[in-house]
């Protein structure tokens, strides 16, 4: 019998999500009497992440065989894939850190999971981890291919580019396939009859083109159709999934850039320094900004679990619907040969040549036996190229930091910012980072540490 593949999860606490990956996988004839190795730090969810992958494999009839892991290493012993998905520090305390300690200085955050104050301190707590799994990844399974779920995604991706770049890595999102999704359906066209085509970086791709497929086989360039239902005050319909947040600021940039941006407005609203302003709560208003976002999703999520996991403890089988996550259609490509295309973030390498080499880009790629294979671009329009070199300057700042172990570049890094910058003064910012070291102390590198003010106001 040919031999089966084996995916490592490693966080695999996180039920949900890695219910919609395995679910994916077990559906693929290919990857459906694979070996999937689950791992994680915490036993009980660990141990409900084992009875929600059992159910999946007896729904489906599957021939996969589920093992458990505490031990990182064991779980990596004979591994093709490797999918992380975890959250350094949780929601309690870090994340309410992210959110409350800024606050003390007026600055207000979204989302914080990836650029600004938020997304520096997740990748000084993130990266360190990621870079553990990549140490064993080069010890006992090199060839495997790491699929990397994890936020901050750019800073991640750069940092691992850098420090093992011998890993065969990709940082997957589902900000382009859910963004085409939004807009299919605010066109009120089947989104099977849209052509797309994005570049950029993680949550700041925008698409270069976005099309209709005619009935003669000829496209329609979709852009004056979306610029004049908003202005028209059409688009964006109502949230399907979160009435906190509105698409309007994404609009609005596409109304100032000429091209739309695939994450959501309640990212793109703290990656600029247009929209959250101190003193201006009509803007606030206007956008439909949905301030302390995150920390109301991740007390949702957290209190919808307990009854999810009941549920899941006591069903006979669990249903089971196909995700628009890229991870099995990778497995499945590298396993069969069988051709793909998935969005993913990769080290730039010149595919998109009006932005750093070494930065991590966001381009479509190909993927087939010889594993995931970057597309050439060529040159952003300029100002695409101009706004994302702004949230590029943070993210290197941050790889900067990690790789040389200097704590002065997250300052830099802070400063950098569009959205801190916007709010804060310079001391301001010093002091905050300050703060937010010192009360991170027990998650992040000792190196990066603070216990008391070390910068005189």
């Amino acid at each position: 019998m040919a031999r089966q593949p084996k995916i490592t999860f490693i966080g695999a606490g996180s039920t949900v999500f890695m219910k919609n990956i395995i679910g994916d996988v077990l559906q693929r004839p290919s990857l459906s009497g694979a070996t999937i190795a689950l791992m994680d730090l915490n036993p009980q969810r660990l141990e409900e992440s084992e009875i929600v992958a059992g159910k999946l494999v007896k729904t489906l009839g599957a021939k996969a065989t589920i093992e458990t892991h505490s031990s990182q290493r064991k779980a990596l012993e004979g591994a093709d894939f490797v999918v992380v998905a975890f959250q350094i520090g949780g929601y309690e305390p870090c994340t309410v850190t992210d959110f409350e300690v800024p606050k003390k200085y007026g600055l207000r955050q979204t989302i914080a999971d990836t650029l600004g104050v938020g997304g520096v301190m997740r990748g000084l707590r993130t990266v360190p981890h990621l870079w553990k799994i990549c140490e064993d990844m080069m010890a006992i399974c090199p060839d495997a291919i790491l699929l990397q779920y994890v936020n901050p995604m750019a800073i991640n991706t750069w940092a691992i580019a850098e420090k093992y770049p011998l890993i065969k890595q990709v940082g997957l999102c589902h900000s382009v396939q859910g963004t085409a999704f939004e807009l299919a359906r605010d066109l009120e066209i089947p989104l099977e009859e849209i052509r797309y085509r994005a570049a950029g970086i993680n949550h700041m791709a925008f698409y270069l083109k976005f099309e209709h497929r005619k009935a003669d086989g000829s496209y329609r360039d979709l852009y004056p159709d979306l610029v004049r239902g908003y202005r028209e005050g059409r688009f964006p319909k109502p949230s399907h999934w979160n009435p906190r947040c509105p698409n309007k600021v994404r609009y609005e940039m596409l109304t100032r850039l000429g091209y739309f941006v695939t994450e959501s407005s309640e990212h793109f609203a703290e990656y600029t320094p247009y929209f959250i302003k101190d003193g201006r709560p009509d803007l606030i208003e206007k956008f439909g900004i949905p301030l302390d976002e995150y920390p109301k999703r991740c007390i949702e999520q957290i209190e919808r679990w307990k009854g999810q996991a009941a549920a899941y403890r006591s069903a006979e089988t669990i249903e089971v619907e196909e995700s628009h996550e890229y991870a099995s259609s990778i497995m499945n490509s590298v396993w069969t040969g069988e051709p793909s295309v998935i969005y993913g973030n990769v080290r730039n390498n010149g595919c998109i040549t009006s932005l750093p080499e070494n930065c991590a880009a966001e381009v479509p790629c190909l993927v087939d036996a010889s594993g995931v294979q970057p597309t050439f671009i060529g040159a952003l329009p300029p100002q695409l190229t101009a706004l994302i070199r702004t949230n590029i300057n943070v993210q290197e700042l941050t790889v900067q930091a990690l790789m040389t172990e200097n704590r002065e570049h997250l300052y830099h890094a802070a400063m950098m910012d569009p959205h801190t910058a916007a709010e804060l003064d310079l001391d301001q910012i010093w002091s905050l980072v300050d703060d937010l070291l010192a009360a991170h102390r027990d998650w992040i590198p000792e190196w990066a540490r603070v216990s008391k003010k070390v910068r005189a106001a």
